[in-house]
C-alpha cells in the first residue's frame, strides 16, 4: 500500500474552532441528514424514470441503481488518480445536483483532489457510503457562478450542519478563490462491491482495468 501521506486528509482533518474536523462534520451533517428527503435527488430520480419510460435519454447516464442511491445519498466518498495510475485515498463531501443532472461539489483549491482533477484526472465515486453503489466519472473545474451559487443555496438546505454554520461555503469564499467548484458528469458503474483500494491500480473511464 501506498504510505505516502496524504494532502487531501490533512485539509480534511483540519481542527475547526469547534474541535471537530472537516472530516467529522462531513459525517455528521450526513447523519443529521439521514431520514429525511433530499428534494434534489429526489427530483432526479422522478426526471430520470419520467424519461426512462418516454424512451428519452436524461443527458447523463445514470443506471437506476446510482438514481435510487442518490435520492437517499447524504455524501459522496471520492477518491482520485495519482499520476502512478493508482487510486487515492477516498474521502467524503457534501454534494448536490445541478440541473442537469451532474453531480456539485466544493473543495479548496489546493487539496490533492483538485491538484489531480486539474491534471485530468478522473475520479471514483462510491454513493452514501464506502461500500456503496460506485461508478467513475469525469471532473472538471469550473468557474460558472451558477455552479457556486447553487452550492452555497442548496447546502444549508440539505445539511443541518451548514445551516449551523460549520464547513459551510459561501459566495465570498468562490470569489475569494478560497473554495472551487467541481461538476461530476457519471461515465460507467463499476461492479456491486467495487471497494475503495488505495494505492492499487485506478480503473479507467474506458472499463479496461477492473479491481481483482
Amino acid at each position: 500500500m501506498n504510505r505516502k501521506p496524504s494532502v487531501d486528509g490533512r485539509k480534511t482533518a483540519k481542527v475547526t474552532g469547534d474541535g471537530l474536523t472537516r472530516r467529522q462534520i462531513i459525517g455528521l451533517g450526513a447523519i443529521a441528514l439521514s431520514g429525511l428527503a433530499v428534494r434534489r435527488s429526489v427530483a432526479l430520480a422522478e426526471t430520470s424514470a419520467e424519461s426512462n419510460t418516454r424512451g428519452t435519454k436524461t443527458g447523463v447516464p445514470l443506471s437506476q441503481r446510482d438514481i435510487d442511491a442518490l435520492s437517499n445519498a447524504g455524501v459522496l466518498y471520492i477518491a482520485t488518480v495519482r499520476k502512478d495510475g493508482n487510486q487515492s485515498t477516498s474521502a467524503p463531501v457534501w454534494f448536490t445536483i445541478a440541473p442537469d443532472h451532474l453531480l456539485l461539489i466544493q473543495t479548496q483549491p489546493k487539496t490533492w483532489k483538485a491538484k489531480r482533477i486539474r491534471r485530468g484526472s478522473p475520479v471514483i465515486v462510491w454513493i452514501g457510503r464506502k461500500h456503496g453503489p460506485a461508478f467513475i466519472g469525469k471532473a472538471e473545474i469550473t468557474q460558472d457562478p451558477a455552479v457556486g451559487r447553487q452550492i452555497v443555496e442548496d447546502y444549508p438546505k440539505k445539511y443541518l450542519m451548514a445551516r449551523l454554520g460549520l464547513n459551510r461555503p459561501s459566495q465570498e469564499m468562490f470569489d475569494k478563490g478560497q473554495v472551487i467548484s467541481i461538476k461530476i458528469t457519471p461515465v460507467r458503474d463499476l461492479p456491486d462491491g467495487f471497494t475503495s483500494t488505495p494505492g492499487t491500480p485506478a480503473p479507467s473511464l474506458g472499463g479496461e482495468h477492473q479491481q481483482p
